[in-house]
């Protein structure tokens, strides 16, 4: 059964909050403005595709990016994280 599209935003940003703090506790402290820096992005744009407010997207782009900057493997980034809770907004 495919992924709906709200369910897909979700997995994404619960994963880049997750790889994003990950990054903070093994390699060096890793804010979301410093990410979006980073990125060449909004510090808006981290915020709200992990707080998982707005239904956001990200584009193959920036998201090439995060797997490049937080050093994981972008499939990663679809797969559900450690202790997600489908109904976690």
């Amino acid at each position: 059964m495919p992924i709906k599209e709200e369910e897909l935003f979700n997995i994404i940003g619960k994963n880049v909050k997750y790889y994003r703090q990950k990054y903070s506790l093994e390699k060096e402290k890793m804010t979301q403005e410093q990410l979006a820096e980073k990125l060449n992005v909004s510090t808006a744009l981290i915020g709200n595709l992990e707080s998982n407010k707005i239904n956001q997207g990200i584009s193959v782009i920036n998201l090439y990016r995060l797997s490049q900057v937080l050093n994981v493997p972008i499939d990663n980034f679809f797969k559900l994280p450690p202790n997600y809770k489908k109904n976690d907004k």
